[in-house]
């Protein structure tokens, strides 16, 4: 499963990305309102997204960069882990590397990841969330037409700890009004 915008290609995740992915995952900018993944975390992650694509047929692509041919990040759809509060859901999320933020690529891949999940996968509703101080994902959020919904402290992460809170949005499909 393989999804085009003008500048992008969302594509299932090759071995070679492995490397570049992590250094994506290393970047300060990055990883900024992110707990911090090695190599080895990074390498684990995108093996729960191949389970995922094997799984479902669709989850979170690797964004290669038409005019580079380069790997600048991910984008994409997961069914969002049981323990969450909201579960079941379908999320939506993007990664980028820093030196591709501000240029539209993570508004442009979400809009074709909501194109494909409303109209091919049906989905009734997609979620995302990420951490209060994480304005440009939130930003981004809404440029979408997500409407926030709420917050939740994540299971995941200890009390105390600095992104344990996190803002909860939700867009409903255009195909249900």
């Amino acid at each position: 499963m393989q999804l085009e915008t003008e500048r992008l290609i969302l594509r299932p995740w090759q071995r070679q990305d492995r490397k570049p992915f992590a250094a994506i995952n290393a970047e300060p900018d990055v990883v900024r309102y992110l707990s911090p993944l090695t190599d080895e975390q990074s390498n684990a992650m995108l093996d729960r997204i191949d389970l995922h694509f094997e799984d479902h047929g669709w989850g979170f692509w690797a964004l290669e960069e038409k005019a580079s041919g380069a790997l600048i990040g991910m984008c994409g759809l997961a069914n969002v882990s049981p323990d969450l509060p909201f579960a079941p859901a379908v999320e939506i999320g993007w990664r980028l590397s820093a030196s591709r933020h501000g240029a539209g690529y993570a508004r442009e891949a979400a809009e074709r990841s909501l194109d494909f999940a409303f109209n091919d996968l049906k989905v009734d509703r997609i979620v995302s969330f990420t951490v209060p101080a994480n304005s440009n994902s939130w930003g981004l959020m809404k440029r979408l037409g997500m409407s926030r919904i709420g917050e939740f402290d994540h299971p995941n992460l200890a009390k105390g700890h600095p992104l344990r809170r996190h803002v909860l949005y939700e867009l409903r499909s255009p195909n249900d009004i």
